[in-house]
């Protein structure tokens, strides 16, 4: 019987001969061919839904890096309740605020708290996300109107609620107190969840946060947006769509997951803003990629290189239709981009407090850097290491940071990361020519005097500016209280400070602006802070008089409890009990008549060293709140 002939595409012609060819060789080593190892290549999209793939695959190939992601506040910045090992006890404890109750109690295993408020009733809430978990619990959830009534959980507008349980009190506090607000008038469940505070604490689309910077001048507000509003112009990168059919093309994609649509004929910039538009009214915890921050949030889609390994994923947003590169058409460097990934979270000028350092405004022209926790990527990238540094070199970015880790940065040995760039600082000699003090003290280490401890932390404590400068920067020795030698230098007068850093560094300060700040110049540099400065500048000073044992530390602290800002005064409260000889006990939320009487009783008068009003060049500033 004759053979029947079949014929081959070319492709498998070409198929069929390498696979013989490869039977060959094993059939003879002698004549073994070594083929070329597959060249690795960067993704070509890793910003659209369709790109991620979540991170359980992750953890096939990159099983030490997934388990220790597993462990980390990143994993579990938002779960699920029967996910949590729960800290807040949930079992029938009520947490008074003025004429307002909150009480939190289990029902099965459901969570609920019942809100019994003097101006809005009676409400009960299921809980349905628990957020964070590092410093604290705060809670998201649905009304119901009794225990049992289920919940469709991510399908609808989950409130944030009103209360936070903090960790080193083992207590309760308002939701909102972390941040440099205004007094609240009591406890109420809002804003939304799925429209303000979901993006950062999850993972979604790269596209959904980069919006803003597509939508032209002024676009809609709304919780996704990259950085670059924040910085300069030379630091921003620049947006280019190189093809608008494929933008619209995605944003419609996007658009019909979330049940809406893009408008016909509409441009780049109008298609933009009608995104923003749908994804701030339809955005749902059932459109997350993935509850908390996935591997995905940081590392981009990931679903080519999850079918190729030889496909590496990039920190750079790809796709056919978007280029994005630094405005000066130069080639972003690695660390450049790992630090833009990270402040897509940590960018956050927090609340609507006006001021920022280097004696800025936060809607003003000079906008300084933050005061308080989670605006670190931001800061990083407005100083010099910004687009040599990598946030990696300092922190894990995979687990939680060991206090241990940190505190040894602080050392001279933990250097490197500094003089791998200047490497003249790298030697004893030319570390203590640089730094006119002792290497081998506290000041032999880079981070006390280019990153000091200044800003307000989640656990009321003083953490790291991370604004890489120098204490005698000029902006920030005549536009901020204290000056940062102060800080280590608690006894000085700002005077001496001021000869000293003129003296050893060359440098010449202008005297009237300092006079402005800081009124008689031979007056102790911290106790003028408390008297005069700005809150957050209060707070820094406060903190620091207590952690120094300053002798009238109490009586300067004291006066901060009157404080307009809540944070402000919590932090007075935590700088007090360091000094007093004996326990003080205030309610840092009563009026101001209540805490006056508490001080009283305690031997401490307020009346010298109150804090004022927030105020911009001499007038006052009432700041809302976000």
């Amino acid at each position: 019987m004759a053979r029947a002939s079949v014929r081959y595409a070319p492709w498998v012609k070409r198929l069929l001969i390498a696979a013989a060819l490869a039977a060959a060789a094993c059939r003879a080593p002698a004549a073994k061919l070594v083929a070329d190892p597959p060249r690795s290549v960067e993704t070509h999209s890793n910003v659209l839904r369709s790109d991620y793939v979540g991170s359980g695959v992750c953890g096939t190939c990159h099983e030490r890096q997934y388990r220790a992601w597993l462990a980390s506040p990143m994993h579990k910045m938002t779960q699920a309740p029967e996910q949590v090992d729960l800290r807040a006890p949930f079992s029938g404890e009520t947490f008074v605020f003025k004429d307002d109750r909150a009480t939190l109690f289990r029902s099965g295993r459901a969570l609920l708290l019942r809100l019994a408020s003097g101006t809005q009733g009676t409400h009960l809430y299921r809980v349905t996300r628990i957020i964070g978990n590092h410093y604290r619990e705060d809670f998201a959830g649905v009304e119901v109107d009794s225990p049992e009534q289920p919940v469709d959980r991510g399908s609808g507008p989950e409130l944030i609620l009103p209360v936070t349980y903090y960790f080193e009190s083992q207590g309760y506090r308002p939701k909102g107190y972390s941040v440099m607000t205004h007094e609240r008038p009591g406890l109420r469940a809002g804003g939304t969840w799925n429209r303000t505070c979901i993006f950062c604490h999850n993972t979604v689309p790269w596209l959904d946060t980069a919006l803003g910077a597509l939508a032209g001048p002024n676009p809609p507000s709304y919780q996704g947006t990259v950085v670059d509003r924040t910085l300069p112009p030379a630091l921003r990168m620049k947006y280019e769509v190189t093809s608008a059919h494929g933008l619209r093309h995605a944003l419609a994609d996007e658009l019909g997951f979330l049940g809406g649509s893009l408008p016909a004929e509409a441009g780049n910039e109008e298609a933009a803003r009608a995104a923003i538009r749908t994804i701030a009214s339809r955005f749902e915890g059932r459109h997350l990629v993935e509850e908390g921050i996935g591997c995905e949030s940081c590392h981009g889609g990931g679903r080519e290189h999850a079918a190729d390994p030889h496909v590496r994923t990039s920190y750079s947003p790809r796709s056919s239709f978007l280029d994005v590169e630094p405005a000066d058409g130069t080639k972003p460097s690695r660390a450049l981009l790992i630090n833009r990934t990270c402040a897509r979270c940590h960018q956050v000028l927090f609340s609507r407090y006006p001021f920022t350092w280097e004696g800025g405004l936060r809607h003003g022209a000079h906008l300084g850097g933050s005061s308080t926790t989670s605006g670190e990527a931001r800061d990083f990238l407005l100083g010099g290491p910004g687009a040599s540094l990598p946030c990696t070199a300092c922190h894990d970015p995979h687990a939680l940071d060991r206090p241990e880790a940190l505190a040894r940065l602080a050392t001279a040995p933990a250097n490197a990361p500094c003089t791998r760039c200047h490497p003249s600082y790298a030697s004893r000699d030319g570390l203590a020519a640089h730094a006119h003090h002792d290497p081998s003290g506290p000041a032999g280490s880079c981070v006390a005097c280019h990153m000091p401890r200044k800003n307000m932390a989640l656990d009321y404590r003083l953490t790291r500016y991370h604004r890489i400068g120098s204490p005698t920067d000029r902006e920030r020795v005549e536009g901020d209280r204290p000056l940062e030698c102060a800080l280590c230098h608690a006894e000085k007068s700002t005077e001496s400070l001021l000869l000293a850093m003129e003296r050893l560094w060359d440098k010449q300060y202008d005297r009237r602006r300092l006079q402005a700040l800081y009124g008689d110049l031979d007056g102790n540099n911290l106790a003028a802070t408390v008297a005069r400065g700005r809150p957050h500048e209060q707070v820094v000073a406060a903190m620091t008089l207590a952690e120094r044992r300053a002798p009238n530390a109490a009586s300067l602290i004291a006066g901060l409890l009157t404080s307009s800002f809540p944070l402000a005064r919590r932090f007075a409260a935590k700088a007090l009990a360091e000094v007093m000889p004996a326990p003080c006990a205030i309610d840092v939320d009563a009026p101001v008549a209540e805490i006056e009487a508490a001080l009283s009783r305690c031997n401490l008068n307020p009346g010298g060293s109150r804090a004022g009003p927030a105020t911009i060049h001499g007038a006052e500033e009432t700041p809302d709140e976000d």
